[in-house]
């Protein structure tokens, strides 16, 4: 339905009447212009010059090249503040100092420090409950003379964590227990506050190493807590320091891959100090590794690659609970998921979750996307990566980075291209090219971030655990590894139930003694599985 024309104010119609001869006339004029100007390319020449500043095809490179090269290759995220400046020289060989004078950190470049604060005050937003635990404990000092050692991924959540155990007595000393997870104005951040930080993202195999010694040996301080995420800071610390690894009074471990670790050297007999397991935890393993999983991996494919994951063909090599979040994620996208597993009771549960449960081999030549997290090694070996179709997707949820075998990629045969930050193209001889992320490291953190709430979550679990064993009685841990005890798992989910503004049933004492239960828990047996 036209409308009609409004109508001109007095005095301005003959200007109206003008002004539209006038645009009539311009118009005629462009559309002749154009109908009769001979053919040309047109170029601009501003967009031109842009363009030419960067090449637009990396350069090819052999495979035959050691990790360490490749790592050093790596370039920050989208999220990171980085000077692009410094990229070509190591923190290793730069001398920093912050606001205070103090030297005793290596980061990427310190004058990253208030971007870093302003993402730990964002994170702190949504991390309540940790922020109460400091609150309610930082009068007590818990943890004053304790002197703690930590190996984690080094984000603002991490940085909340590190704080609230500063902020309850105490001195922190930290490295990154993964070479793509670091967020360098983060690290600039908690260097700027004082605490001796030695991480940067993009670390070479030797300063990951490096790294992790400078927070252990170093004048006038010896650890006497361990904080891993991995196991390898309590590796370096058992085979390097054994003096100092038998003074040490307590170890929390979060990851399978570190607790796998710890149960070996404790049936090994080598074990000298007790250890926490926070990964089999209910907190740590139902949430972080569930929930936290079923949201990153797909932000994490999504950043790097920019997939669609409808009718996508996906294999996930592992259905435990990183398994589970990943499946579920993919699944609700329209993906066709596949599930290869060991344990007859998982493989179980993923028929009844309506995946198809299948060896590698039966699959691996007509999928789009292949995800490992199972905590083991060779999961995907070479032979697979041959007979993968063109452009398949090849990462890994899992904590470590041996599931998939990229050293065997490392050959002069195949070549690597970068594609962008933590996308590598792999190229056989025949054109074929394989997707690979983070070169098969944690893809979640390395390539994109993780659900703040979550961490929170994981925080508190790992601080609780920290300040059970520095302050157990002598004889209550013995030198083995322990689960986190069931009334401390209630009680971090009971501090997260307020963001929820959730309100627990409470029980009668009649309903209590039915049960056989204490009215302020635990509520389950530790053999109950939720």
């Amino acid at each position: 339905m036209s409308m009609p024309d409004a109508m001109p104010l007095p005095g301005v119609g003959e200007e109206l009447k003008q002004a539209k001869e006038i645009e009539d006339a311009e118009k005629y004029s462009f559309m002749a212009t154009v109908t009769k100007a001979p053919k040309k390319q047109i170029q601009f020449a501003d967009d031109m010059q842009e363009f030419t500043k960067f090449p637009t095809k990396t350069g090819r490179r052999s495979l035959s090249r050691s990790i360490s090269q490749s790592s050093t290759d790596s370039y920050s995220s989208a999220a990171s503040y980085t000077d692009s400046s410094d990229d070509e020289v190591s923190p290793r060989e730069k001398q920093q100092t912050n606001s205070k004078g103090s030297s005793n950190f290596c980061v990427k470049n310190i004058k990253q420090a208030e971007f870093g604060r302003r993402e730990i005050e964002i994170a702190e937003q949504d991390m309540s409950a940790l922020i109460s635990l400091r609150k309610r404990a930082q009068g007590e000092k818990p943890l004053a003379g304790a002197k703690i050692v930590g190996c984690t991924h080094i984000t603002a959540q991490t940085a909340v964590l590190i704080e609230t155990l500063c902020a309850l007595g105490a001195q922190c000393r930290w490295s990154a227990c993964n070479i793509y997870s670091t967020q360098n104005e983060v690290a600039a951040a908690l260097a700027e506050a004082g605490v001796a930080v030695f991480a940067w993202k993009g670390e070479s195999e030797d300063d990951f190493w490096w790294c992790i010694d400078r927070c252990v040996s170093t004048d006038g301080w010896q650890p006497n807590m361990i904080l891993d995420d991995g196991g390898d800071l309590t590796h370096w610390v058992y085979k390097k320091y054994p003096n100092v690894f038998k003074k040490i009074r307590g170890i929390v471990e979060e990851s399978v891959t570190g607790v796998h670790r710890l149960y070996q050297l404790s049936k090994a007999g080598k074990l000298c100090v007790p250890a926490m397991n926070v990964n089999d935890s209910v907190t740590k393993q139902k949430f972080d590794n569930l929930y936290c999983c079923r949201e990153s991996i797909l932000d994490g494919l999504k950043r790097t690659t920019d997939v669609m994951f409808g009718g996508k063909q996906v294999v996930v090599c592992g259905y435990g609970e990183v398994g589970k979040g990943c499946c579920a994620a993919l699944k609700a996208l329209g993906a066709i998921v596949y599930i290869t597993e060991i344990d007859p009771i998982c493989a179980l549960q993923a028929c009844m979750d309506g995946f198809r449960v299948v060896k590698l081999n039966e699959v691996i030549r007509q999928v789009d996307v292949v995800i490992t997290c199972t905590g083991n090694k060779n999961v995907v070996t070479r032979e697979h990566l041959d007979r993968m179709k063109n452009s398949c997707i090849v990462c890994n949820m899992g904590h470590s980075n041996t599931e998939i075998d990229v050293t065997s990629l490392r050959t002069p045969e195949l070549t690597w291209e970068r594609v962008r930050s933590q996308v590598d193209h792999v190229i056989w001889p025949d054109g074929k090219r394989v997707v690979l992320l983070a070169e098969g490291r944690l893809l979640n953190l390395s390539c994109s971030t993780v659900p703040t709430f979550v961490l929170s979550i994981t925080a508190t679990t790992q601080a609780l655990a920290l300040i059970e064993l520095y302050n157990a009685p002598e004889g209550r841990y013995k030198q083995d590894v322990y689960l986190l005890p069931k009334k401390m798992d209630e009680y971090v989910a009971s501090l997260h139930l307020p963001s929820f503004d959730a309100h627990l049933t409470e029980l009668t004492d009649d309903q209590a003694k039915y049960l056989g239960l204490n009215k302020n828990g635990p509520f389950k047996p530790n053999y109950y599985r939720y």
